[in-house]
């Protein structure tokens, strides 16, 4: 571990190599079906394993001009590569591709004054807790998205999860040896880590969405019920909305909304007041996609 964190000959040479193979593997992720929405997934849209290359690229720097300039480099090689490999397999609207990639513009200008202040932990001193600080802070907002996404997904994202909250125990042990530096930042790695799994935990990820709206196929109002057969998917229930007919008189717009709290498949239910029954099948595929069938 110190050999990564400190005792590596990064070249500009191997610097380019290595952004343009990283830009390559992430793009190709993105590219399998079978990957999306997965830890692999996560690479080209969070930032947990580009702070392990930064810091990397950081502590194996001779000088902090040296370490901001490669982290620069690599970010501006690798980032862009993402999204121009996408498009030329799958070739999208530009002004899309922009979009995405826009996101990182931020990041890969502020890879400068990071780069150049975050070689300073190579000092040692009790203020390396204060570089390092920062870090280990936004890794702790990805380690609850993960936890989050994991429960409602499992196991998807669960790598992604273990990834983040083994790296904020990693960077203090390899990067320091003075005991002040190293010991803050650890302590706040574990405190941030147990908060962050209690919060995860009492505050799960919740996929909200529209199911089906009143008219002239599907006709319900506040009158009828709705219900899951597996009530542990989650919420369904109609919302009220209020508006006015072309007449201008008042009049509403009924909406069955679901609250869903896990993948998997279930059957709805929508039940006038007298008795009869309309039902669906429905398969929740993942935290942003589900599917539904009228069964006859």
């Amino acid at each position: 571990m110190k050999k990564i964190f400190g005792g590596l000959n990064i070249t500009w040479l191997k610097l380019i190599i290595g952004a343009v193979l990283i830009g390559v593997f992430v793009a190709l992720t993105c590219l399998i079906p079978g990957l999306g929405l997965t830890s692999f997934h996560n690479m080209a849209v969070l930032l947990e394993s580009w702070i392990l290359f930064g810091i990397i690229i950081i502590v194996n720097s001779k000088t902090p001009k040296e370490s901001a300039l490669k982290c620069f480099v690599f970010f501006l090689i690798s980032q862009p590569l993402i999204y121009i490999i996408q498009d030329i397999v799958n070739p999208i609207d530009k002004m899309r591709l922009v979009s995405y990639y826009r996101n990182w513009i931020p990041w890969t200008i502020a890879c400068l004054p990071m780069g150049y202040f975050g070689h300073y932990m190579k000092r040692d001193k009790w203020w390396g807790a204060i570089i390092l600080s920062p870090m280990i802070t936004i890794l702790a907002f990805h380690y609850v998205t993960y936890l989050k996404l994991m429960m409602f997904n499992f196991p998807y994202h669960i790598l992604s999860w273990l990834f983040t909250g083994i790296t904020m125990i990693v960077y203090p042990i390899a990067i320091f040896k003075n005991r002040i530096p190293k010991y803050i930042c650890l302590i706040l790695s574990i405190v941030l880590i147990g908060v962050g799994t209690i919060y995860g935990y009492l505050n799960p990820y919740v996929y909200n969405t529209s199911l089906i709206a009143s008219g002239e196929e599907y006709y319900f109002d506040d009158t009828y019920k709705v219900y899951f057969e597996d009530p542990t998917i989650g919420d369904v229930y109609i919302k009220v909305y209020p508006m006015q007919d072309e007449e201008g008189n008042d009049a509403s717009f009924y909406i069955i909304n679901t609250d869903y709290k896990r993948r998997g498949k279930t059957k709805v239910y929508i039940e006038s007041p007298n008795g009869d029954k309309r039902a669906f099948d429905i398969e929740v595929i993942n935290e942003n996609h589900m599917t539904k069938e009228e069964i006859k």
